[in-house]
């Protein structure tokens, strides 16, 4: 039996692996700079139609890998996470013709998009609660699912024949804007908010301290007990 050369071992790392990684980075890459683009599109389109000053929309803040976004009385947050992701070995996505043909279709970026009470950026309450809401995984090939709950979750899972472009990405823009704007504040429980310390009161204007936060009640069907 011939004896593993080291050497050739990491040249074929570094000439597949690595190469196969900076492919789906700059395929997500692009993904993600499109979808600030229509985010900031979508906006401006939904304030030319409704005149009221009350309703919040505008773009908070938008940097290479992130976008924040005010919706009503929400906050969504888009971000690109800088790494490379690669299916966990149970997944059944592993069992389709598309990836068993090529593994390294299993690769994916991601972008996690979180939902957040604008009140909590506006009075700068650092206990409030955000909510991942969805995530947005995108292969080298632009064939892309969406893990989320309600219709964020069960919309876009065609992986084998989804390929992202500008109509699937403002389907979800759209979506998950719909999404947060129908979940509301749940009124705590009053036990847990009948007791404050007197530093709790005298900090009442800059942050309460008493966590407020939308209670979505999901876990990604990914995630571990």
């Amino acid at each position: 039996m011939k004896e593993e050369n080291p050497h050739e071992r990491l040249v074929h790392l570094l000439k597949t692996k690595s190469a196969l990684k900076q492919d789906v980075f700059r395929t997500t890459h692009e993904q993600f700079a499109m979808l600030k683009t229509l985010i900031e599109e979508e906006i401006g389109i939904l304030r030319a139609q409704i005149d009221d000053d009350r309703v919040r929309l505008s773009v908070m803040n938008s940097s290479e890998y992130e976008i924040q976004v005010a919706v009503g009385s929400d906050v969504l947050i888009f971000h690109m996470h800088t790494n490379v992701f690669r299916f966990d070995d149970n997944h059944p996505i592993w069992k389709t013709s598309y990836l068993e043909e090529d593994k390294d279709l299993g690769f994916c970026g991601i972008i996690n998009i979180y939902n957040f009470l604008y009140d909590s950026f506006h009075y700068s309450r650092q206990n409030d609660q955000g909510y991942l809401i969805g995530r947005l995984l995108i292969n080298k090939e632009k064939h892309y699912l969406m893990e989320g709950k309600g219709e964020i979750g069960y919309l876009f899972r065609d992986f084998v024949n989804g390929v992202l472009g500008q109509d699937e990405l403002r389907q979800i823009i759209q979506r998950t804007f719909c999404h947060a704007l129908e979940f509301d504040i749940y009124t705590p429980p009053y036990d847990l908010v009948s007791q404050v310390t007197v530093y709790d009161m005298q900090n009442l204007i800059s942050d309460l301290k008493l966590k407020t936060g939308k209670r979505l009640g999901f876990r990604f069907e990914m995630d571990e007990d």
